[in-house]
């Protein structure tokens, strides 16, 4: 039977591009692929309807298309804005195309229903660059990492009020130490008369940047306003402050948020 990908994401985001870069890549390493593209599936079948029912149907019109098609991979490209689409189509690989924050039909972006549960998350329109790292997964039949829980870990805390640059170059130097990082959320929202954001916008916030490259790798806690960290006799704990050059240490998330208009 095929394997099943799903490119999913709103209406503009880049779906169809992406997708005709991952068949042409498939192709090239002399794999059959068929790819069936939404709009192409509802004017074969003349189905227009996009009320949910309708949505449901041809999620299950796409899934049946799939494993009819004889080929080594299935590529479908369709907005799947509800989770019992997604769960319908049952796709082998996910690749969420998150680079719009609205499309341009309202009632879709209404009704979509951002995914937990993803093996890529695309938030740049470059499909030449995304296609060859995804599909280099896929043809090895390779997943993403996976946080190991009982792997030696860094801790990365802070109150990200937004995250910024500098946090994404922290963690960059952090996660060469381990290879995997759990980042801490202060609940801070409002404190001192700052800090704007809320724990869910500031976890949205991270994994938008962090997910393309680090999904597995990182795992997202939030707790209190920690403000010191202590220990007793020596346990294995290391502690240390890492030093960047001024292009880094020059960014400012008081200034970021200046510049949003919200302090």
């Amino acid at each position: 039977m095929s394997k099943r990908i799903l490119v999913m994401g709103l209406p503009g985001a880049g779906k169809t591009t992406l997708a005709e870069k991952i068949v042409d890549l498939i192709q090239t390493d002399g794999k059959t692929i068929t790819w069936l593209n939404a709009d192409d599936v509802r004017k074969k079948f003349n189905d227009w309807d996009f009320s949910p029912e309708g949505r449901i149907r041809q999620s299950i019109r796409m899934r049946e298309l799939a494993d009819a098609s004889g080929t080594d991979y299935a590529i479908c490209d369709f907005v799947a804005p509800l989770t019992e689409m997604r769960n319908n189509f049952k796709a082998d690989w996910v690749i969420w195309v998150d680079t719009i924050r609205e499309g341009r039909y309202a009632d879709t972006n209404k009704m979509f229903v951002e995914p937990e549960v993803y093996d890529f998350r695309i938030n740049e329109q470059n499909a030449e660059k995304w296609s060859e790292f995804i599909t280099h997964y896929i043809l090895l039949d390779q997943r993403r990492p996976v946080f190991d829980w009982k792997k030696e870990t860094v801790q990365m805390l802070g109150r990200w009020q937004p995250w910024h640059d500098g946090h994404r170059a922290l963690f960059e130097r952090l996660i060469l130490r381990t290879g995997q990082v759990v980042i801490q959320i202060r609940d801070v929202q409002g404190w001192q008369g700052s800090n704007p954001f809320a724990i869910e916008q500031v976890n949205n916030f991270i994994k938008r940047d962090l997910d393309p490259l680090y999904q597995g790798q990182y795992e997202i806690q939030v707790v209190p306003n920690i403000i010191h960290i202590g220990w007793g006799r020596g346990v294995g704990y290391t502690a240390g402050e890492e030093t960047f050059d001024e292009n880094i240490t020059s960014i400012s998330a008081t200034k970021i948020r200046r510049s949003l208009g919200i302090e």
